[in-house]
């Protein structure tokens, strides 16, 4: 037999099920996440070892990507979706695979050696996350606050970097679904960016202060999981009422720093939930209220995004409104400007190239300028 053996115990590795059909092709079928109370369910990330002799040429076909959301069938991946592939879990390359008519992903995989990783995307895991945390602790910039923790137990932190009177805050958030590594990477490069020794990170930081909730999905991204938590719950639905600490104390967590900040007089000004998708627009809600104001300081933020970084897909379209999001609960509840900053995790057009980690951590890199921006006006 070609191939050996599948391994997915390791960090971040996802529940799968496989077999070698009759024609020799290696068939690996996902498991779906499934929400709490609701039909809706979710398969879209993949991370596994694939074992065999060195020399092996292997025809992998990945499927169950028959997604439902709000009771309709969706699916993960398009024609432009690819796989990434390392000897060590470290050093990652694309390879490029083909969605096939029933809504499966075909690929070729030669075996240069007796291992093999393959995954959706280059991963960010929770070991990747202390080691910028153990890099970071001790800064004189920065303040990492403990505010709760996981289902399963995990410490929840809020990493601060800046004055904490300085005139404006930035919250950022990532990732609320565990198969999206791209925010994490787009915080990484702008945390270092704003720890670096010259003039600039200086007007960045006495004009702002950022405060990051790093990885919300922390569970989820230890287990491989795709989208919901441990007990089933969206960490990006149900912000339009009180996060419930029994089934969501990653989002209860979050909401009582939230009102601490508020009780302080320290709001927020501006909050970005940090996603990937197959599109990577700045999603704008437009809730039932007077939202003219909001929209015009999301269209500068837009505009500056177009001016000093590599994104151009634009925004969601005026009639566009994602009821019970990050985005809008925070908007209605506590009037802060926030949005859904989506990262396209096939194809990155401003770079004209598939997404890596370094292409987004250089996007968090142009953030800080543009955050500047936007406090200027």
């Amino acid at each position: 037999m070609a191939l050996e053996y599948i391994h997915t115990g390791f960090e971040n590795g996802s529940p799968v099920q496989w077999e070698i059909d009759p024609a020799g092709i290696v068939r690996i079928g996902l498991l779906y996440d499934h929400e709490r109370g609701s039909p809706n369910r979710a398969a879209g990330h993949w991370h596994v070892q694939l074992q065999a002799r060195a020399g092996t040429e292997l025809t992998v076909v990945l499927e169950n990507f028959d997604n439902i959301w709000n009771g309709k069938a969706g699916s993960p991946i398009s024609e432009r979706t690819n796989c990434f592939v390392s000897p060590d879990g470290r050093a990652w390359t694309a390879l490029p695979a083909r969605k096939t008519a029933d809504n499966r992903l075909e690929l070729h995989v030669s075996m240069e050696s007796e291992s093999l990783y393959l995954a959706r995307l280059e991963p960010y895991r929770l070991s990747d996350l202390d080691r910028l945390l153990d890099e970071i602790r001790g800064h004189p910039r920065v303040e990492i606050t403990p505010i709760g923790r996981t289902v399963e137990g995990r410490e929840l932190e809020i990493i601060r970097v800046g004055h904490a009177d300085a005139p404006y805050r930035i919250l950022l958030r990532a990732p609320s679904h565990p198969w999206e590594p791209g925010g994490n990477r787009v915080i990484k490069g702008l945390i270092r960016s704003l720890l670096e020794a010259d003039e600039d990170t200086g007007r960045h930081l006495d004009r702002y202060c950022l405060y990051v909730m790093p990885m919300a999905a922390k569970d989820g991204v230890v287990r491989g999981q795709t989208r919901f938590n441990v007990l089933g719950m969206d960490l990006n639905r149900n912000w339009d009422r009180p996060a419930d600490p029994r089934y969501a104390p990653e989002n209860h967590a979050l909401e009582t720093w939230l009102n601490v900040m508020v009780d302080l007089g320290m709001r927020p000004d501006l909050a970005i939930d940090l996603h990937n998708d197959n599109s990577g627009k700045l999603h704008l809600s437009r809730p039932e209220r007077d939202h003219e104001q909001h929209l015009a300081k999301m269209k500068r933020f837009e505009r500056l995004m177009f001016e000093h970084t590599w994104f151009t897909e634009g925004s969601t379209s005026p009639g566009f409104r994602n009821p019970s999001t990050f985005g809008e609960g925070l908007l209605e509840r506590y009037g802060i400007d926030s949005c859904i900053l989506e990262l396209n995790c096939d194809w990155i057009a401003g770079l004209n190239k598939v997404p890596f980690g370094k292409d987004w951590e250089l996007l968090g890199q142009q953030m800080r300028e543009v955050f500047s921006g936007y406090f200027a006006e």
